[in-house]
């Protein structure tokens, strides 16, 4: 049983920031990757950043290179992602999401084989 648990969501006015926390428990395997997608309203989820939980190995997706951080505890049992600079463009649900995979570089494909495990989300809104 794997469990994701998110916490950090709120209200900013653009320019601010805001840290998201992922509490995970249940890791698939030892060779697994942990990260973030959002969803805004009517559109797609799709992937924000991604840690190799074995490495420390990051990926971002291109909207938010130098803003966003994605950070893991030295016990790998809490991921933070820390989002500065938020835009109104950045207001959706953000999900704390993890995957066994040999390579990250796949983690934001959906439709790729295997499964994602996800948390039940939390709200990020920005205002102009």
């Amino acid at each position: 049983q794997i469990d994701l648990l998110e916490s950090g969501g709120g209200s900013v006015q653009a320019g601010g920031s805001l840290t998201l926390s992922c509490a995970a428990s249940g890791y698939p395997t030892s060779s697994y990757c942990m990260g973030w997608f959002r969803q805004a309203p009517g559109k797609e989820r799709e992937g924000v950043a991604v840690i190799y939980r074995s490495t420390g190995k990051t990926t971002y997706a291109d909207f938010v290179k130098g803003r966003f951080t994605i950070a893991q505890d030295s016990g790998r049992s809490l991921l933070t992602l820390r989002m500065d600079d938020l835009q109104p463009a950045d207001t959706a649900t953000y999900y704390c999401a993890t995957k066994t995979l040999s390579n990250c570089a796949r983690f934001f494909d959906l439709g790729a084989p295997g499964r994602h495990y996800w948390g039940q989300g939390t709200q990020v809104t920005v205002s102009s």
